[in-house]
């Protein structure tokens, strides 16, 4: 006779459901789910509290790993990164803001191409480099920026980022998306070898290329028109 299985640890997902559909912070969303799933398998306070205990101390290292950087790039902030980077790039004639992101677009496509998904991101590489560049670039030709076309051009930085990472990583072979692909399909019986789907992601990152540096390529375009 099958034992019946025990839905109740699912009361779990449903708090975090709940907690961030109401917006509610993380943390607490977090920690309440954390305490409805333990007691749901009757666990007791102090077994709850072993557990987590026990879970903090094995990853204790990696809120270091993330903060770490983050503070760094605080501290070169603080000490003028972003006015660096936008003095830096205004003395370089030929450079406009859509000519630096493409320039970038190649750069993290090719990078995350090759596995190398760590070089590039939003806080550790657009916010205090890419984007203050593309503004100094900006107003470099177009002059001051007004609010709206300095949202803008911040706004296709973080994109760019986005685009280059998100299709440059279908080509690399060892990705996890395209593991998870070939274990899904092998679960099906088609056998497919994971250096055959990296090798069809290359069209599609290529197009992504081509329609976003056209997108670049327009963002010059209109911050000219709108002087």
């Amino acid at each position: 006779m099958e034992s019946a299985v025990n839905l109740w640890p699912l009361a779990g997902v449903a708090v975090i459901v709940a907690g961030f559909l109401l917006r509610a912070h993380p943390v607490l969303v977090v920690i309440a789910a954390c305490v409805v799933t333990g007691f749901s398998v009757l666990m007791s306070p102090l077994e709850l509290l072993a557990a987590l205990g026990t879970a903090f101390v094995k990853t204790r290292n990696l809120p270091m790993i993330l903060l770490l950087p983050l503070a760094a790039i605080g501290l070169l902030e603080r000490f003028g990164l972003r006015e660096h980077a936008q003095a830096a790039i205004a003395r370089v004639r030929s450079a406009t803001a859509g000519r630096l992101l493409i320039v970038y677009l190649a750069i993290r496509e090719l990078a995350a191409a090759m596995g190398l998904t760590s070089i590039g991101g939003h806080p550790t590489m657009v916010r205090p480099l890419i984007a203050p560049m593309a503004e100094g670039a900006a107003e470099r030709v177009h002059g001051a920026l007004p609010e709206e076309h300095r949202m803008r051009v911040r706004a296709m930085a973080a994109a760019t980022d986005n685009v280059g990472l998100f299709f440059g990583e279908d080509v690399f072979v060892a990705f996890g998306a395209i593991v998870l692909m070939q274990t899904i399909l092998r679960g099906e019986g088609i056998e497919v070898e994971p250096l055959h789907m990296a090798l069809w992601g290359i069209p599609t990152a290529v197009s992504a290329f081509i329609i976003h540096a056209w997108r670049l390529h327009r963002l010059d375009v209109y911050l000219g028109a709108r002087r």
